[in-house]
């Protein structure tokens, strides 16, 4: 077995990171892991970027690539806001990622998702894979930890859902990946995005729901011999 972990290789961000619509805006949600190669380099980094008061993005993929296609759309937007003297549309904003995306795909190794509202169209959720597609979904779900969600989102999404309804959705679902897939885990961080403004929520790892066979957490590895199976909850 090859134990050499390659500190030095390029970060990446492993990644669970989820878009949902709901009756008045969107929810933004993702874990918080950041791996290079077997190490995790950033247990708590933050995935959700912000590009404008009403728009931010979900990154997956290459860290460093993720990061500079932020900064750079960010910067557009500004210019945009300042020469138009109103926010940037959703739209605006996925269309530049889109257009930075498809233009430098064959050295860009990242996938978006870009949400939020604006006073023509609403709440907004727009998913930028690899290859710099553009795709308005009312949700959308990406990095290595989307592999197990499929089936859970075609089973518990629904139109019209409330707030409150839509953020438990997404906390649920990057907890259930997070129990499945190595490359997701931390904590989960969900952004709110309505006509009141934004909301930030933080959910440690040790207040997330478990699931199968998952362990409670420890403060010590010796407590794991004495500890009980958890019962695993009902979807």
């Amino acid at each position: 077995m090859d134990l050499n972990m390659n500190l030095d290789g390029p970060h990446s961000m492993g990644t669970t990171i989820i878009g949902v619509t709901f009756n008045g805006g969107v929810v933004l949600g993702a874990d918080s892991r950041t791996s290079t190669g077997m190490y995790v380099a950033n247990r708590a980094s933050d995935k959700i970027t912000q590009l404008t008061d009403n728009v931010y993005v979900c990154r997956s993929g290459s860290a460093a690539d993720s990061q500079i296609v932020s900064d750079y759309v960010r910067y557009f937007l500004h210019q945009h806001t300042i020469q138009l003297g109103q926010p940037a549309t959703v739209k605006v904003a996925a269309n530049l990622i889109r257009l930075l995306s498809y233009n430098n795909k064959n050295m860009l190794e990242t996938g978006l998702i870009v949400g939020g509202w604006d006073k023509y169209e609403g709440g907004k959720i727009y998913g930028i894979p690899l290859g710099g597609t553009l795709v308005e979904q009312p949700f959308a779900i990406g990095g290595s930890g989307s592999s197990y969600l499929y089936g859970f989102f075609d089973q518990a999404w629904k139109e019209g859902m409330t707030k409150d309804e839509a953020e438990q959705l997404v906390v649920k679902a990057v907890s259930l990946a997070i129990a499945r897939d190595g490359a997701s885990g931390g904590v989960v961080r969900t952004v709110i995005i309505n006509s009141e403004g934004v909301t930030r929520n933080f959910y440690p790892g040790d207040k997330l729901p478990l699931w199968h066979e998952e362990l409670e957490p420890q403060n010590s590895l010796l407590d794991i011999l004495n500890a009980t199976s958890p019962e695993p909850m009902n979807i």
